[in-house]
């Protein structure tokens, strides 16, 4: 069919390229040239009458009058389509084609005048009329090809019959009736032929008509037939989509009212086409656990003649309810009336309880994740209670006048003790890190300063050990830096300390370079030791949490291992990496890099942590310890015995409040854990009902940082952490001291 309508298209296209200018003119030039013998032999004959009649010199000088102009004419007409597919305007060759056939015409009406004038006047007279008339009708007919040529023959011939009529009657003295007669007849002549010329030309152009619309009337047959073939193919095609679809499909009439449903429905559902045709889809699918709410927008979207998606429950013949997901679509006729709507249903049931499976996962996820954190805050808050009393005791004691044996003992408590609290801030970092609640808090500090503390810091630990500690730094390093300090100093801390853990023999080598060149600098840290080593099948694993080099290394060396993976948490959020190198029985190197940019802003103040309040500071002052635990109650007032202050305790919230209202102290000191009124419900009291405000301090062991947060939403000002120490206790009431706040802290 394709095949068909492309050649009637071919067809239609060739004959309306017939009909146009070029298309003529070829037509015109091709027909001159088919009839040009036909047309020489009527000549040829006519140059026999003269040379018979006459002479042969007559005869030849007429014959060579008519075919000058006809080799003329043939020789342009021969070359036409030649010279249009070389380019040449289809104007410029009508132009030459009618100035040949004016030559032609010519040189025919001077051959037909010779005739005339060369034989009797009553022998010649039909014999030229023939001839006039045989050129008249081939020009007439060329009229619908090349008009301008037909025109010009036309003019050419019946002014040579005009002039030989003339010169008969004025030149020659023909006799009056005589010509009279002759004229007559060329008049009779001409009207005979002048129905006989219309009418083959209205029969041409008819015809032509009529092939055209039969060209047209078969391409339109066969393009109908086209369509016709391709919507029953189409028809065929949806129709099998619909019966072999796995999804449910309902077709339903503006009303609602079931038209057909799909194999596939009937296997869902149980329903046979009898058994729902003409029915409401309320009628055989729905039930109890089906949604009103989603039945009453599929009914107005039907109503309205507009889509709708929703999922509801639909029951199956005995009653089986299952999850569909249902898409309405609606059909509608040429005149934009509602003519049907198309329902497709497809099951969900299986996703639906994947859902709901998922939803209780999510739920004890969520749970576990509670615990979790309920957990790690009950065990860092057990933990760090006791852990302030030995810690603040062990303090003590060292100030103490012991023996150098006694003095060994307390230093081993205090560096269990120590060793101890490590494990616990490890695992409450890793904790945060892992629900993104630790975040790094960038400042301007002194970069060598900060190095010199950890170094410091660290220095006993590799001393205790009969290891150098040897530090390296690069000449161009950055002055101040925009950074984490505290993070970095973290970081440090665990890389050098993991060193000195796991080197025996040899030393520890840190070297401070920069990564970049120019103000961006990033710093580059590396710690080399000639340790132990790490296999290089372990040397990723380090890094993984509660991971070691291998289970004879914790038993060994102890630890958690959380240090290192908390190191690359932590220079990852700033920029940078940690990354290791590593050979068994050779030592490693661990590279830490950060990006922190040098900066021209004044540097963050380091404070020396070993240089105290002045005493006088204190004088005066009235401090109240809300601490329901008697130890910890027992060491604050040891820390606090040789300051000029006024120390008040109390065991719980509600007794803090009293006190608060009877002596108006200066600072508080308020645990968060407390019986009959906790720190905080304390802290809101005193904050909206007394008066007089103390600067609060929350003094409790519950470390989170949502402790924090709370603690200050609640209005207090301060927050130390336990285990606490001297130093800090002492630095944070000055500093409470200093700032006099009298007013409710904004909220």
């Amino acid at each position: 069919m394709a095949a068909e309508i492309h050649e009637l298209n071919r067809a239609l296209e060739a004959f309306d390229r017939r009909s146009t200018p070029a298309g003529l003119l070829v037509r015109y030039a091709r027909g001159r040239l088919r009839y040009f013998i036909s047309r020489q032999s009527l000549t040829v004959f006519g140059a026999l009458v003269l040379t018979f009649a006459v002479s042969l010199q007559i005869g030849l000088l007429a014959l060579c009058f008519a075919t000058v102009g006809e080799l003329l004419d043939y020789h342009l007409l021969r070359s036409v389509e030649k010279k249009m597919h070389r380019g040449a305007s289809v104007d410029s060759l009508l132009r030459a084609t009618t100035v040949t056939a004016a030559v032609q015409a010519v040189g025919m009406s001077t051959f037909v005048a010779t005739l005339w004038l060369a034989i009797p006047r009553e022998a010649a007279l039909l014999l030229c009329l023939a001839y006039l008339a045989a050129g008249g009708v081939n020009a007439i007919m060329s009229l619908a090809y090349h008009r301008r040529a037909g025109l010009v023959r036309l003019i050419i011939y019946g002014t040579t019959t005009l002039l030989l009529f003339a010169a008969d009657f004025y030149v020659l003295d023909y006799q009056r009736d005589q010509f009279f007669y002759n004229v007559a007849a060329t008049l009779m002549v001409a009207y005979t032929m002048l129905p006989f010329v219309s009418y083959v030309t209205t029969g041409r152009l008819r015809d032509l008509r009529q092939q055209r619309r039969q060209i047209e009337q078969g391409l339109e047959l066969a393009k109908t037939n086209a369509a016709l073939l391709a919507r029953q193919r189409e028809g065929r095609f949806l129709s099998s989509i619909a019966e072999n679809a796995l999804d449910s499909i309902i077709m339903l009439d503006a009303d609602a009212n079931t038209l057909w449903v799909n194999p596939a429905f009937t296997r869902k559902t149980g329903y046979k086409l009898s058994d729902v045709v003409g029915k409401h889809p309320s009628d055989y699918l729905h039930g109890p656990r089906s949604d009103p709410a989603t039945l009453e927008r599929f009914t107005t979207a039907i109503n309205e003649g507009v889509s709708a998606h929703g999922e509801n429950v639909n029951y199956t013949k005995i009653g089986t309810p299952f999850w569909v997901e249902t898409n309405l679509s609606p059909v509608f006729d040429d005149s934009g009336k509602l003519e049907m709507v198309i329902s497709v249903d497809r099951d969900i049931t299986l996703k639906k309880h994947r859902e709901a499976e998922l939803a209780e996962a999510k739920r004890a996820a969520e749970q576990g994740e509670r615990a979790k954190t309920a957990f790690l805050a009950t065990m860092s808050h057990e933990i760090r209670t006791p852990m302030n009393g030995i810690i603040g005791m062990s303090d003590l004691l060292s100030d103490a006048k012991l023996s150098s044996e006694e003095a060994l003992y307390v230093q081993t408590i205090r560096h269990s003790s120590e060793a101890l609290l490590t494990i616990i801030n490890d695992i409450l970092d890793f904790s945060k890190l892992q629900d993104g609640h630790l975040k790094i808090s960038s400042v301007a500090f002194e970069l060598q300063p900060c190095m010199d503390e950890v170094m410091n810091l660290m220095r006993p630990q590799a001393a205790a050990k009969g290891i150098p500690l040897n530090v390296e730094c690069a000449e161009n390093l950055p002055r101040t830096v925009w950074g984490d300090d505290g993070r970095l100093r973290q970081i440090l801390v665990n890389i050098i300390g993991n060193a000195i853990k796991f080197t025996e023999s040899g030393s520890v080598t840190v070297h401070v370079g920069t990564a970049k060149e120019g103000p961006d600098h990033g710093l580059e840290i590396s710690v080399t030791d000639t340790g132990i080593g790490i296999a290089p099948d372990r040397i990723e694993h380090v890094f993984d949490q509660f991971a070691q080099a291998d289970a004879a290394t914790t038993r060994r060396f102890g630890g958690t291992g959380l240090g290192l993976a908390i190191s690359r948490q932590l220079a990852r959020m700033m920029g940078g990496d940690v990354i290791a190198t590593s050979a068994v029985n050779f030592g490693s190197c661990f590279v830490t890099t950060v990006d922190f940019p040098e900066v021209n802003l004044p540097a963050k103040r380091v404070v020396d942590p070993d240089v105290l309040p002045d005493a006088a500071a204190f004088a005066g002052t009235t401090v109240l310890l809300a601490e329901d635990n008697r130890t910890n109650r027992f060491l604050v007032q040891k820390l606090l015995k040789d300051l000029p202050l006024t120390l008040i305790t109390a065991v719980n919230g509600k007794e803090a409040v009293e006190k608060v209202r009877k002596h108006k102290p200066e600072v508080v000191l308020m645990d968060m854990s407390m019986p009959e009124m906790d720190g905080l419900d304390a802290t809101r009291f005193i904050r909206n009902h007394i008066p007089v405000q103390p600067y609060i301090i929350a003094l409790t062991a519950n470390a989170y940082r949502s402790d924090r947060q709370a603690c200050f939403e609640a209005g207090m000002n301060g927050f130390l952490p336990k285990p606490v120490r001297r130093s800090d206790l002492l630095k944070a009431i000055a500093q409470g001291l200093e700032s006099r706040t009298r007013v409710v802290p904004s909220r």
